[in-house]
């Protein structure tokens, strides 16, 4: 065959396979009609657009104007704070929107936006190969219009039929209205943050400015922030901001929109907040705000979770949980939502006032003005297990920012951490009080604090005096594994592959605890080791009226009754005679436990009664050493302070004792434990304990039953009804 022929041949067999791929992809489209249409996706579709076309007609200037305004109610229905975007007083209209605003915004969101009709479907099929090529979606397709659409008229839900709706819409609005409309539309309604709607709102709060009077390097770190409104929150995240600034700046230097000049002198530019005083101190409205947000997220269907099998289903999760937190939480300021809380504003302003007159004497302040030295508490309504009162830092009239410190900073917890990690654990394990244990140095393991060692002392007297040495040795039969295991039951948000080791026991953590966990961790102690969720939502309604969430607490076991209420037993004596004695609430019984890092930079008490479970920190943002700060000097006189003031007039509780009492029914004289009242640091690496024993206490401890009987019927302590008027109370003294 001749070389001709050969090549003839090959081109032939070219062809042929060509005409049976275009024949196969045929006969494919050909399916894929007739499933569109035999399927009803075609009517569905075809509804779909009809609804869009009819929500564009009716649609008009003033629909992008409109907002419906929520509020949020404490546990007397008395009104916390007003949630609106503030639309009509900040709505700034194209001709005032300063040239670089527009063109920062669609240099990182939407460079084509002059070029399409409201969707660019070579993004769109970018997209869709990514997600398919990832298993998930890693980049967007959505231009400015179709976030517009999405952000005005539909839901949240992701769907196939609310991205073609989307699709339509856009497309609607794109022969409606101009392209300047539509971007000072967008511009008007996209979200900032912290409650911002709009350029101008977010101008005035993050600046105290008017829009037009921002630089370009202010612009460009607005712009960065409705991406992702949580992650580039310039109040809780402004490193992330930031980078997101310079991202969008290289973008419009890139474009040919900024010279190279005005490129760097804006991505040098420092950025300084200076926020109105009127969001500062808003601890209530922003934890409100927080689980108002995860409770619509639970009624949408999120799964939460805080255990992970690789780094990259942790990625995964963080990145779902993010769109669906900023969809949502956008969504309390625009849907007129009724939010009732469990929040008592008489009980918020009392560990407020706790924890400012405590810390008063600590008047240095950081380069924001904010005070240096901060404190924060959470309240705990052990009947409910909801969260009643939140501090997030001390009080002052200066402008800055606000951080939740409760429920939004993680610190070493010292030795508050033992009871939910090593005692409680160790009491399952079949320990009792009185069993006897070393208190000894052993190599590899921690120093106690000021170097001293008791011998041989009870399991009670540990735990009372925070002997870490104890701590060590049990945890070392509890394991880490198992140990860390508690705090994960326990939601902890933040353990990392590193706190499995020794030094967890001692306050050793990666990132740290927060407040409102800690409160948690000892509410579910209290609670019978059953743990319940210590948010402060208890009901979401419409405008109307129609429920929409309603809490209903699902109680978790963590830990084994008898375990919990021995721990409980045990608590008390650090109160009665350990690092805490003195620290009591007169005839109220209450238990509590004392935490102290090295170097005296982070300080904690957290306790409870049968009513409330209180926990309290206090430290420096930055940690670093704070003179005469342990557990039981500032956090416990807080802690006391604030607790005696909310059990004014409530009669004395007795905890419940043990079904099987673990101990001897008497407890005897605790020895005397002489420290150091200024421990050195601990020998072990990491934040661990250091705590600062009583010299000598010869204190008993009195067990009371208390038996209420109202119109002969049983009831708890401290539960007689305000119009009670035949009250028979039987008391019983089983130990003095």
């Amino acid at each position: 065959m001749s070389e001709s022929a050969k090549k003839r041949r090959i081109t032939d067999k070219k062809i042929f396979r060509l005409i049976k791929l275009q024949i196969v992809l045929l006969l494919i489209l050909v399916a894929g009609i007739t499933y569109y249409y035999a399927s009803g996706y075609a009517g569905e579709v075809s509804a779909l657009k009809a609804e869009a076309i009819d929500i564009v007609k009716h649609s008009s200037v003033d629909t992008f104007r409109q907002i419906e305004t929520s509020e949020v109610y404490d546990s007397n229905g008395q009104t916390i704070s007003v949630l609106k975007g503030e639309k009509d007083v900040y709505y700034i209209t194209y001709e005032h929107i300063p040239t670089y605003v527009c063109e920062a915004l669609i240099s990182i969101e939407d460079k084509k936006f002059y070029k399409h009709n409201g969707v660019d479907y070579k993004a769109i099929a970018r997209a869709v190969f990514a997600m398919m090529k990832d298993g998930e979606v890693t980049q967007g397709g959505s231009t400015i219009t179709q976030q517009l659409a999405r952000t005005i008229f539909l839901s949240n839900e992701k769907t196939w039929q609310r991205k073609v709706e989307e699709i339509y819409i856009a497309s609607e609005l794109e022969k409606k209205y101009s392209k300047e409309q539509i971007i000072e539309f967008y511009l008007n309604n996209v979200y900032f943050a912290n409650g911002y709607y709009g350029i101008q709102a977010a101008a005035k709060g993050y600046f105290s400015k008017d829009v037009t009077e921002l630089s370009l390097s202010q612009i460009c770190y607005l712009i960065a922030i409705p991406n992702s409104p949580t992650y580039y929150d310039p109040v809780i995240n402004p490193n992330n901001t930031l980078k997101r600034r310079d991202l969008i700046l290289s973008a419009m230097y890139k474009d040919g929109v900024i010279d190279e000049k005005t490129y760097n002198r804006a991505k040098n530019e420092e950025m300084v907040l200076q926020r109105p005083d009127s969001v500062k101190n808003n601890y209530v409205e922003t934890y409100a705000y927080y689980c108002a947000t995860k409770a619509l997220m639970e009624v949408d269907g999120f799964e939460f979770k805080n255990e992970f099998q690789s780094k990259e289903a942790k990625e995964a999760y963080e990145r779902a949980y993010e769109e669906a937190y900023n969809n949502w939480n956008q969504s309390l300021f625009t849907s007129g939502y009724r939010i009732y809380t469990s929040i008592d504003l008489n009980k918020q302003n009392e560990l407020q006032t706790a924890i400012d007159t405590n810390l008063e004497e600590f008047t240095d302040v950081n380069e924001e003005g904010i005070f240096a030295l901060q404190g924060a508490g959470v309240c705990i309504d052990n009947s409910t297990g909801m969260t009643v009162a939140i501090v997030g830092g001390r009080s002052q009239d200066v402008s800055g920012y606000t951080l939740n410190r409760a429920f939004q900073s993680f610190r070493q917890p010292g030795s508050s951490i033992k009871p939910l990690i090593v005692y409680t654990p160790a009491l399952e394990m079949g320990y009792t009080p009185d069993d006897m244990v070393l208190d000894e140095k052993f190599e590899g393991g921690p120093e106690n604090a000021g170097g001293k060692y008791a011998g041989e002392i009870t399991l009670r007297e540990a735990v009372a005096y925070s002997k870490n040495t104890v701590a060590w040795q049990l945890y070392d039969q509890v394991t880490p594994e198992k140990g860390i295991g508690y705090l994960n039951t326990l939601g902890f948000s933040h353990i990392e592959k590193d706190d499995y080791g020794m030094a967890a026991c001692l306050g050793g953590l990666t990132v740290g605890v927060s407040p409102l966990e800690m409160a948690k961790g000892y509410a579910t102690i209290f609670n019978d080791g059953y743990m319940r969720d210590p948010g402060c939502i208890l009901k979401i309604t419409d405008a109307a009226g129609n429920i929409i969430y309603e809490a209903n607490q699902e109680e978790v076991q963590v830990y084994q009754e008898n375990a919990a209420r021995t721990m409980t037993d045990m608590l008390q004596s650090v109160i009665a005679v350990g690092t805490a004695k003195d620290i009591d609430l007169g005839d109220m019984p209450c238990a509590g436990k004392t935490g102290t890092t090295n170097s005296n930079r982070d300080g904690w008490f957290v306790g409870y009664t049968q009513y409330y479970t209180t926990s309290v920190w206090v430290g420096y943002d930055l940690p670093k050493q704070v003179p005469g700060l342990t557990g039981s000097s500032y956090p416990a006189a807080i802690w006391q302070e604030y607790m005696l003031d909310i059990h004014e007039g409530l009669l004395p509780a007795e905890f419940l004792r043990p079904v099987e009492y673990i101990g001897t029914e008497e407890q005897q004289e605790e020895p005397v434990l002489e420290e150091e009242e200024n421990p050195e640091d601990q020998q072990v690496e990491g934040e661990f304990d250091q705590e600062n024993p009583e010299e000598e206490n010869t204190d008993t401890v009195t067990y009371q039953l208390v038996t209420q009987t109202f119109d002969g019927t049983e009831i708890p302590p401290g539960a007689i009804p305000d119009n009670a008027t035949d009250i028979q109370i039987t008391t019983t003294t089983e130990g003095q």
